[in-house]
């Protein structure tokens, strides 16, 4: 009998992560064991409004800890974000980031890391999975949205706004050093943001499952961050102060972090990463828009992988191609269950699908989509998707 070895594979981890109800708590010590003794806290303006950067700061003022606030960052954070933040630290001297925020914040800090790390100030020379070769200092995460998984990744995504479009920084050394990952500070998130994070991190987790390297522990992963998404995201959409729900989506997000991390992502990103670029729309709405017709247009290439999705989503069958289409038609239900927004509501101009379809077919990631993917499927796809909204 003829034994076939399983594909070989790498998987790494080096965040810890400390998880649960009331964990913040613990920032300062978490920062303390680090070796932080001055901070640099990277955040935005909205989550300065909302006080929950506040309540970072005021662990940090309990505890005797130096720090400075960076609330610079924007939504899909720019180069320019990540240089300032850096001349930020730099200026106290900080030895040690705490990043609070959705995945804006916590890939702006990542980016300030590496300029950091390699005494450089732009972040352009850092693209990709090679440049960065000096670890960053500490940097504590606290996750305040369930979407992006960031918390836990080794990959920062930030808009060259020279060359408009958004560049990859992957490497071990980009990763947190402790994600505080508590769900009572996602509690205020409200229903559209919770609906559009929340079907992002569906998306991180069947891409991650589904791309062509994917790799079994990140497939185990995805699969419970699948199931979590599909028992809890509408809850949470529905009733903001269900912590039940709150905590299993935080924890769904990780997971699919977790997995796309160690495989990749697919098209589905390729398209929302040029639509940011070109837009400057927010990342996880068009993830989540595009999800289900990526995944009707992949069916056929993945269809034992998308019956298994199913399952995991708590659907039955009796063929995988049976498996595959209800996978397909629950996502689709879910999107109109949490009211995401149509693709025509943002504005596009079919003018630019073009160079939509060409940015989307250069992104890293394309090849790891189960279909292979022209630029012409790209147009095809961006077309259907926007008279969908019609």
């Amino acid at each position: 009998m003829d034994y076939k070895c399983m594909n070989p594979f790498e998987f790494t981890l080096p965040t810890k992560i400390v998880y649960g109800c009331g964990v913040l708590q613990n920032l300062a010590k978490e920062v303390t064991a680090a070796g932080g003794t001055k901070v640099l806290v990277v955040t935005d303006k909205g989550i300065m409004a909302a006080g929950i950067a506040g309540k970072v700061t005021d662990l940090l003022d309990a505890a005797g800890i130096p720090y400075t606030v960076y609330d610079g960052v924007e939504a899909n954070p720019k180069d320019v974000n990540a240089e300032d933040g850096a001349r930020a630290a730099r200026s106290i001297g900080a030895d040690c980031m705490v990043a609070v925020g959705g995945g804006s914040p916590i890939d702006c800090a990542k980016a300030i890391g590496v300029l950091l790390a390699h005494d450089a100030e732009f972040i352009k020379p850092y693209e990709g999975k090679t440049a960065a070769t000096l670890q960053g200092p500490p940097l504590i995460t606290v996750p305040t949205t369930s979407g992006t998984g960031s918390e836990i990744t080794f990959s920062s995504v930030i808009t060259d706004t020279k060359n408009k479009y958004k560049m990859t920084i992957k490497s071990p050394f980009t990763a947190a050093t402790t994600a505080v990952c508590d769900p009572e500070l996602t509690l205020s998130v409200p229903p559209m943001v919770t609906a559009t994070t929340g079907v992002d991190a569906l998306t991180h987790a069947i891409e991650g499952f589904t791309a062509v390297n994917s790799e079994p522990i990140g497939d185990a992963a995805a699969l419970y961050s699948i199931e979590l998404i599909a028992q809890n995201l509408v809850r949470a959409v529905e009733d903001g102060s269900d912590l039940e729900a709150r905590s299993n989506m935080l924890m769904a997000s990780m997971l699919g972090g977790m997995s796309f991390s160690h495989s990749d992502v697919a098209s589905v990103h390729c398209i929302a990463e040029a639509l940011g670029s070109m837009y400057d729309l927010p990342h996880g709405t068009c993830n989540a828009i595009f999800l289900p017709y990526v995944m009707e247009y992949n069916m056929d290439y993945c269809t034992d992988r998308y019956a298994r999705v199913a399952t995991a989503m708590g659907l039955t069958w009796d063929t995988e191609e049976e498996g595959a289409k209800k996978a397909v038609a629950f996502v689709k239900q879910l999107t109109k269950d949490v009211h995401l927004p149509a693709f025509a509501s943002l504005d596009p101009d079919p003018a630019d699908f073009p160079k939509l379809a060409e940015m989307s077919v250069n992104n890293g990631s394309n090849e790891d989509n189960p279909r292979p993917m022209t630029q012409h499927d790209y147009e095809v796809l961006l077309d259907i998707v926007y008279r969908a909204a019609d």
